[in-house]
C-alpha cells in the first residue's frame, strides 16, 4: 500500500507540474493572440490577461489526455534513473500490480475533470464568448433553446423582434406555432402577431394566417382592432445557417445539463447528435486517460541501461498523439453520423487499453 501512494504521489506531482506548464505557455500565447486581433488601443493588458483566464481552461481541458502521457512517461523515466523501478520488480512486483497507483489516479483525474473542470470549462468559454463580442461590438447569439421552445431576436431601425416558436424543421427554415413580438426604439411594445407557421426565405419571414395585436395609446383595445392576414411577409436579417451557427457548442453547455439541453434541441425538431456524441465522449474521458496511462507505461517502464530511451519515448509520445487524434477523428465521424454514436465515443479508450495491455503483457511480463 505505501508503495502504490509513492507512485500515486509522484504521479500526480508529474501531472500537476505539466499542467502547470502547459497553463503559463497558453496564457502568454493567448494574451499575444488576443492582443493582435483585436488590435492596438481596443484592449490592453488587464483585459488580454481576462480573455486569457477565460479561453485558456478550454485549452487544457482539451489536451488533458496529452498531459497525461507526459506525465506518465516523465514518472517512469525518473523511476527508471533511479532503479526505483529494478527494486519494485525485484521485491517480486509485476509490471502490472505497478501500474495501479498511477491507472486508478487516472481514472480519478478523469472524473474530476468531468465532474468538476467540465462546468468550469463550460462557464469561461460562454463568458469569453460574451466578453470578446463585447470588445468586438457584435451579438453572441440569435437564438436560444429551452423547455417553452425556440426564442430568437432580430433588431433593426425600427426596433427589436422577439420571436418564439414551439418547434422547427432540422434545416432551420420553417417554423410551427410562431409569435413575434416587436418593439420600438423606446423599448415599448409595438405589435404581436402570431402565426400556425413561418418559413424564413432570403426575403424574410414569410408569414400564412396569421392574427396581428397593435399596442399603444392609439390601440387601447388591442383585441378590438385585431386583423388577421393571410400572407404577410416580415424583413428579417436572420438566415437559416446563422440560426443552426447560434446553438451552443456542445463544449460550452456543462455535463450536468446536457441530457436536458439534447431533449429540449429534439422536442424542438432538430438534430442533437453533436450533443450526444460529446455526451458520450465526456463520460468516456477516465478510459482515455487510462489507455494514455498504459501507453506511456508501455515504453517506458524499462531500466536505462538497456538503451534507445529517446527513440522509446518518442514512440510513446507518437502513439499517444495518434490515439488523442483517433478520439477526435471518431468524433467527427460520429457527429456526421457516418458510424453510432456509441462506437464515435467508445472504441477509441477500448482500442488504447486493449492494445496497451497487450504491449505491457509482451514487453513487462511476456
Amino acid at each position: 500500500m505505501t508503495l502504490h501512494l509513492y507512485f500515486a504521489r509522484k504521479f500526480t506531482l508529474a501531472v500537476l507540474a505539466i499542467f502547470a506548464g502547459f497553463a503559463t505557455i497558453l496564457v502568454l500565447i493567448t494574451m499575444v493572440e488576443q492582443l493582435r486581433d483585436f488590435g492596438v488601443g481596443t484592449i490592453g493588458l488587464r483585459e488580454s490577461l481576462h480573455l486569457a483566464a477565460l479561453r485558456v481552461p478550454a485549452d487544457l481541458y482539451t489536451i488533458l489526455p496529452l498531459v497525461i502521457v507526459l506525465a506518465t512517461v516523465t514518472l517512469f523515466l525518473g523511476l527508471a534513473r533511479t532503479s526505483e523501478l529494478v527494486v519494485t520488480r525485484a521485491s517480486g512486483r509485476s509490471a502490472l500490480r505497478s501500474l495501479i497507483a498511477p491507472v486508478a489516479m487516472a481514472l480519478v483525474f478523469g472524473l474530476l475533470a468531468v465532474a468538476i473542470m467540465n462546468p468550469i470549462v463550460a462557464a469561461t468559454s460562454k463568458r469569453f464568448e460574451v466578453v470578446s463580442s463585447h470588445y468586438e461590438g457584435a451579438e453572441v447569439s440569435v437564438l436560444s433553446v429551452s423547455a417553452e421552445g425556440l426564442w430568437m431576436r432580430q433588431g433593426g431601425a425600427a426596433g427589436q423582434m422577439v420571436i418564439r416558436a414551439d418547434r422547427a424543421n432540422p434545416e432551420g427554415t420553417r417554423f410551427f406555432d410562431v409569435t413575434f413580438l416587436a418593439f420600438g426604439p423606446d423599448g415599448s411594445p409595438a405589435w404581436r402577431m402570431e402565426a400556425e407557421q413561418a418559413a424564413l426565405t432570403p426575403r424574410g419571414w414569410d408569414i400564412r394566417d396569421a392574427k396581428r395585436w397593435t399596442f399603444g395609446l392609439e390601440a387601447p383595445n388591442p383585441e378590438a382592432t385585431a386583423i388577421e392576414e393571410v400572407r404577410v411577409v416580415l424583413p428579417s436579417d436572420l438566415t437559416s445557417e446563422r440560426i443552426r451557427d447560434s446553438f451552443a457548442r456542445p463544449s460550452a453547455i456543462a455535463i450536468w445539463d446536457l441530457p436536458d439541453f439534447i431533449a429540449s434541441l429534439e422536442r424542438a425538431g432538430f438534430s442533437a447528435r453533436a450533443h450526444r456524441v460529446w455526451l458520450q465522449m465526456e463520460l468516456a474521458l477516465p478510459l482515455i486517460l487510462t489507455a494514455m496511462v498504459l501507453l506511456g507505461a508501455g515504453f517506458t517502464m524499462r531500466h536505462t541501461r538497456f538503451g534507445r530511451t529517446g527513440p522509446m519515448v518518442i514512440l510513446a509520445l507518437g502513439l499517444g498523439l495518434g490515439l488523442f487524434f483517433l478520439r477526435n477523428f471518431a468524433q467527427v465521424l460520429g457527429e456526421n453520423g457516418q458510424i453510432p454514436v456509441a462506437l464515435a465515443a467508445w472504441s477509441p479508450p477500448a482500442a488504447g487499453i486493449l492494445l496497451s495491455l497487450g504491449l505491457l503483457l509482451h514487453l513487462e511480463d511476456g
